[in-house]
């Protein structure tokens, strides 16, 4: 759900790289229709429901050295004490995938910011990087410039984005196939971090198997836990359910209240703000909620441990979220929010002992689906394959991506009848023999 709020975004130049003047991004907004990222994993695609915004326009400060009404109402900021955390880490020399809608790398907020990326839904370019803005709020939630006292700004503003476009221009996409390959395209691709604010009811082999992928080259995924409203059922979406994936449920705005909105069960594993925040979107500003922004935040909080700690692993990355999270709700792990709202400041700076893994991971494999060339690369490439990669080989005739949706006919049914039916066979068969073998005994 989104408001519109642009404004005129002015900056002083960052020295050596910035120009005295900004962009215009316009003083009043045009009502806009957001859609929130209800994209779901069946064979059908569910559209997410549209909100009607209301403009607002404001007149932006003219001292050049006070903060505008786009950064005051950065109130996520101080509920996380990010100040006290950039004196530790700002998320330098971590790349967090964003995998969604695209980015838009000429907003002001993120100039600088984004690194080239992959369009899988348009691979021939579109005449937008980010037709819907989904991309673009959650960018610059993780990564937005600190470089001045304007706009939006990330809780991680030296970490750079990498923009991997799997929802179309409808805010869905309708095989989470395309995601898996957006997943396996950002690992390869240097992500230490992946954000994962969409998903759906069904699970897919394919995407589990992505998720694998990155899970044993050591990259951090997170991903929303869903909205009720954009939900045909209560349970936490796909893929944050999966083992190993950080699923992040949303709270109300300057409260340790759970949002209404949010999705939440035994999946959930932190939480934090999903509501009154105000996002970057092209050309301008928006008010927005939803579990979709929550998790960013814990994406950005992963890049700030990455960057402190650059040795750690991702198990423990995990594990010190985990952790140093506040608790809320009854004491310790709740189904409500998981192990509480995430601590950037303890995460940093706690003594937590390491881990041998990743505590979420239940370490069994998805299965021989998907254990083949990355998007691409030819299905003979051996170099590509993740079975090799790990040190072990899937069978041959399952080198492709594959991924049933929710509820689709299973191919599998007709083996399964013919096993049943030879099984049926010879139970008949061992009952003759003995009722044949027990008569002859009374004779």
């Amino acid at each position: 759900m989104a408001e519109d709020v642009t404004g005129v975004r002015r900056s002083c130049p960052a020295a050596g790289r910035r120009t005295a003047g900004r962009a215009l991004l316009g003083v009043t907004a045009a009502v806009v229709a957001v859609t929130v990222p209800a994209v779901p994993v069946a064979a059908a695609p569910v559209r997410a429901n549209p909100v009607a915004a209301t403009p607002l326009a404001y007149a932006p400060d003219v001292a050049p050295d006070r903060p505008d009404q786009i950064r005051d109402e950065q109130w996520q900021i101080d509920e996380l004490n990010a100040a006290t955390a950039w004196r530790t880490s700002t998320g330098r020399g971590v790349t967090v995938a964003v995998v969604d809608s695209g980015v838009d790398a000429t907003h002001p907020d993120l100039t600088g910011q984004v690194l080239p990326g992959y369009d899988l839904v348009s691979p021939g370019g579109g005449e937008q990087a980010d037709p819907v803005g989904h991309g673009t709020t959650v960018a610059g939630l993780i990564a937005g410039r600190r470089d001045d006292k304007r706009g939006v700004v990330g809780l991680a503003p030296d970490a750079r984005i990498l923009p991997v476009r799997v929802l179309d221009d409808e805010n869905r996409y309708d095989d989470a196939l395309i995601v898996a390959r957006g997943v396996r395209w950002a690992v390869d691709h240097g992500a230490r971090v992946i954000n994962l604010s969409l998903g759906g009811s069904g699970d897919s082999p394919a995407l589990a198997a992505a998720l694998d992928y990155a899970f044993a080259r050591d990259v951090v995924v997170v991903a929303c836990t869903g909205n009720v409203a954009s939900s045909t059922t209560t349970e936490v979406w796909y893929p944050a359910r999966e083992p190993g994936v950080i699923a992040v449920a949303g709270l109300e705005r300057n409260s340790e209240n759970l949002w209404s909105g949010s999705i939440t069960g035994r999946a959930a594993v932190l939480s934090a703000p999903a509501t009154g925040l105000v996002g970057a979107r092209p050309g301008g500003y928006w008010r927005v909620q939803g579990t979709s922004f929550a998790a960013p935040l814990v994406s950005a909080t992963a890049a700030l441990v990455r960057s402190r700690y650059p040795q750690m692993s991702a198990g423990d990355v995990v594990n010190r979220l985990m952790s140093t999270a506040r608790d809320l709700g009854p004491t310790g792990r709740d189904d409500r929010f998981g192990f509480g709202l995430v601590d950037p400041v303890a995460a940093l700076s706690a003594d937590v002992p390491t881990v041998a893994g990743n505590p979420l991971d239940d370490n069994t494999s998805p299965g021989v689906a998907g254990f083949g060339p990355a998007p691409g690369l030819a299905q003979g490439d051996e170099t590509a394959r993740i079975g090799d990669a790990l040190g072990f080989n899937a069978p041959q005739q399952q080198t492709r991506w594959t991924a049933r949706p929710a509820g689709g006919q299973d191919d599998s049914e007709p083996e399964r009848l013919w096993t049943g039916a030879a099984l049926f066979v010879a139970l008949l068969t061992g009952a003759a023999l003995m009722l044949r073998r027990r008569r002859r005994q009374h004779r």
